[in-house]
């Protein structure tokens, strides 16, 4: 790490372990600063994000069965996640996969399931913990287990150095070394305190600067990325400003993924927090804005669903919740989960097809060549475009 791109700031500097002549030039950060001064770009995209996040809440709020819209989003965040940390999958790949009769998986869709697994672990227990050592750990044991990276300490800080860079740099050529172990207790432990007793720090700044700092302790081996997006979402429900996790701020990140990168790395090196919190709350409101659309959407849809099968005396409604849960079914999955014979069950995608068009065939699944059916209009809002333009 070239230690003179590094100047001194309220944020950290550069330090070398005392008294090793062979030791590596590290950053260490400072302990998060507890006021910050917002200038008047920043107090603007502030006041428009929290614009953008309370429209979001509210719908949420006004939403029937929010549970059975959620499937989605949170699949969405999950991908979109991962694949900012080089997965390649897509989420037609990944929602089939959910259903799938088949056991084997790709390594990627795999570790698209972990965070999964990882998310919904994070959002039961913030429910009854505070945002703490204790929950990321959790969390991180279950996005790290049985996937590629299982040998890199799931659920423990890590006790040996690491650098962020190109897969042969090392800590003299590597763009960012992060703190050193024994560096973790301290910061971790200021961290969590800012996290949970910084009350008068607006809730999106908060999390802007959370997620900054957790980046930059880097306190795991492998999965800090990820760990660190899904924080943002579960503090936005621990501080009650959303009821329901419909945001997913990985999309926009995915999207202008450089400029994530590059804005993290200038508070280091410069210490220009205004502009990474300038970016961290465009990323809340253009993606706060796309996820109204979306929902807005689907609520719509499943109104005129229900509307155009209210007088039909089959149980075809009751795939309704399924579609929109996961808008990919087969007839072992209606089995499943209403209850009926197979041929019942046909019967029923047959009539949704052919009678509404809510499902076309998009192939088969398992040894017995099962019929793959997709929700189309469903999908279609869930993987469309988004209103912001990806980077060059």
């Amino acid at each position: 790490m070239e230690a003179e791109r590094f100047k001194q700031t309220p944020f950290g500097q550069v330090a070398k372990r005392p008294g090793d002549k062979w030791a590596f030039t590290y950053y260490q950060p400072s302990v998060i600063p507890r006021k910050i001064d917002l200038d008047a770009s920043t107090v603007l995209a502030l006041s428009e994000a929290d614009s953008a996040l309370g429209l979001l809440n509210g719908l949420a709020q006004l939403i029937t069965d929010p549970q059975v819209l959620l499937g989605p989003f949170i699949t969405t965040e999950a991908l979109a996640s991962s694949r900012i940390e080089g997965t390649k999958a897509s989420l037609s790949e990944v929602l089939q996969a959910e259903e799938s009769v088949e056991e084997k998986k790709s390594d990627d869709v795999a570790e698209v399931e972990r965070y999964l697994a990882a998310t919904y672990k994070g959002l039961e227990l913030v429910k009854t913990l505070p945002i703490s050592q204790r929950l990321i750990k959790s969390i991180h044991d279950t996005l790290m287990r049985g996937v590629r990276g299982e040998e890199r300490m799931p659920g423990e800080f890590r006790s040996t150095p690491v650098w962020v860079g190109a897969a042969d740099d090392t800590p003299d050529t590597a763009r960012f070394v992060p703190p050193l172990p024994e560096k973790l207790p301290d910061l971790l432990g200021d961290w969590e305190d800012y996290v949970n007793n910084a009350n008068r720090v607006p809730t999106l700044v908060k999390c802007g600067l959370m997620h900054y700092q957790f980046e930059t302790i880097h306190p795991f081996l492998d999965g800090n990325g990820r760990i660190g997006r899904l924080l943002v979402g579960l503090l936005l429900l621990q501080e009650g400003r959303l009821h329901a996790p419909l945001l997913y701020l990985s999309g926009y990140l995915e999207t202008h993924r450089r400029e994530y990168y590059e804005r993290l790395q200038a508070v280091r090196e410069e210490g220009e927090i205004q502009q990474w919190l300038q970016f961290f709350l465009v990323a809340v409101r253009r993606q706060s804005e796309d996820a109204v659309a979306r929902a807005s959407g689907l609520v719509k849809l499943r109104e005129q669903y229900y509307r155009d099968s209210q007088m039909d005396r089959s149980r075809v409604a009751a795939l309704i919740p399924m579609m929109f849960s996961n808008p990919f079914l087969h007839v072992r999955r209606v089995q499943r989960d209403l209850g009926v014979t197979a041929q019942g069950a046909r019967n029923l995608l047959e009539r949704a097809s052919e009678k509404y068009q809510w499902l076309d065939q998009v192939g088969t699944v398992g040894r017995g060549g099962m019929t793959l059916w997709v929700a189309t209009e469903i999908f279609s809002i869930i993987d469309g475009p988004t209103s912001y333009t990806r980077e060059a």
